[in-house]
């Protein structure tokens, strides 16, 4: 059976939501992260030699990076559901949006937490530089969902499982104003009101409060 090793709090949450929208049997460890220092445990950092979530085990495959893992498990376990098609009309936006995730939404905000706890000046060039880059991506999603229903299109797909997760769960870690982006905010009511979704933040992360909005 598959097992999803999940860290509280963590990119991990995507895998545990990927198997319930899919309803793939899986087995589900939960670690706690460090109550001082927010850093994974040393049995979760011993699961993989990257040490970081989410890590799944499927019989001798130990795979770690988020993007890697749903790619693995749509491929094995989803029989072409929630992905499109290189013939339909939206692929291209699918692919881009799976992708910008990760590779700008994501990477944007770990580099402005990061810079955050330099506790730089207000003022310092790099900061006010990559504050402006993580506004105009909050600001590129909030112009693309308020045309669309999810970032593919009319479909809900793993782009918008990849995305969900920046746009929550990482503002505990790097705290970010919504209100500037009210697309945003009813995208999320959309994707937060999935029973999936619910049933796996239940699961992965009992008690902690959804930051939808």
């Amino acid at each position: 059976m598959l097992t999803v090793h999940h860290l509280g709090k963590s990119q991990s949450e995507r895998i545990v939501w990927l198997c319930e929208e899919l309803g793939v049997p899986y087995e589900l460890k939960r670690y706690a992260r460090d109550p001082v220092t927010m850093l994974a445990p040393p049995d979760y950092k011993a699961l993989h030699p990257i040490g970081a979530a989410p890590v799944i085990v499927d019989g001798d495959l130990v795979l770690a990076e988020s993007g890697a893992i749903v790619d693995y498990i749509i491929a094995k376990y989803g029989n072409g559901r929630l992905v499109l098609g290189a013939d339909d009309a939206d692929f291209a936006q699918f692919l881009y949006w799976f992708h910008f995730a990760n590779g700008t939404l994501q990477a944007g905000m770990g580099r402005l937490m990061l810079l955050n706890r330099l506790k730089l000046a207000d003022d310092n060039p790099m900061l006010v530089a990559t504050r402006a880059r993580v506004d105009r991506a909050f600001d590129f999603v909030d112009a693309r969902v308020r045309d669309v229903e999810y970032l593919a299109g009319s479909t809900f797909t793993v782009a918008d499982i990849m995305i969900v997760f920046s746009l929550t769960t990482m503002r505990y870690f790097q705290p970010y104003d919504l209100s500037r982006c009210p697309n945003v905010v009813s995208y999320l009511g959309r994707v937060g009101a999935r029973p999936a979704y619910g049933r796996a933040m239940k699961k992965g992360d009992p008690g902690m409060a959804l930051l939808l909005n």
